[in-house]
């Protein structure tokens, strides 16, 4: 069974007067219960976190390189895309020119895909990670030298 198809049944439970269901075909266990005083604990449906910050921190950069330089860190953890799509020239490149609002690359998480965007306008010096790399919240992506 697939995540989407789980999700339907849920839903359809929820809007049931069933109390309680029970499906297990061998490899595959659902438990549901409306009972509060159930054996099991519910599983609670995970809520996506909202965030007040803003979706691209640019930090500088103490060590190891000259005043001027920024980096952009991932705002998320999920895999890096440097490339708008397989096969496609790269968001950007070292030695190019970013301005302020240019998108430099995406990252998914859990199928959905979010900008990273430059704060700064100046010079791609480094790009930190590799296409398709994971990422974690705050690793640095890029070196930006502010121009």
């Amino acid at each position: 069974m697939n995540f989407d198809e789980i999700n339907k049944i849920i839903d359809k439970f929820n809007q049931s007067s069933v109390r309680e269901l029970d499906i297990n075909d061998g490899e595959f266990h659902l438990h549901l219960s409306k009972n509060e005083n159930s054996p099991e604990t519910p599983v609670q449906p995970i809520q996506p976190v909202q965030s007040s910050e803003p979706a691209v921190k640019v930090e500088n950069s103490s060590k190891n390189s000259a005043a001027g330089s920024n980096q952009i860190v991932a705002p998320m953890v999920g895999t890096v895309y440097l490339q708008p799509e397989p096969g496609a020239k790269p968001y950007v490149e070292p030695g190019k020119m970013v301005h302020a609002g240019d998108v430099v690359c995406v990252i998914e998480a859990m199928k959905m895909l979010t900008e990273v965007k430059s704060n700064v306008t100046g010079q791609v010096k480094n790009i930190l990670v590799e296409n398709e790399d994971l990422v974690e919240y705050d690793q640095p992506l890029f070196e930006i030298e502010e121009k």
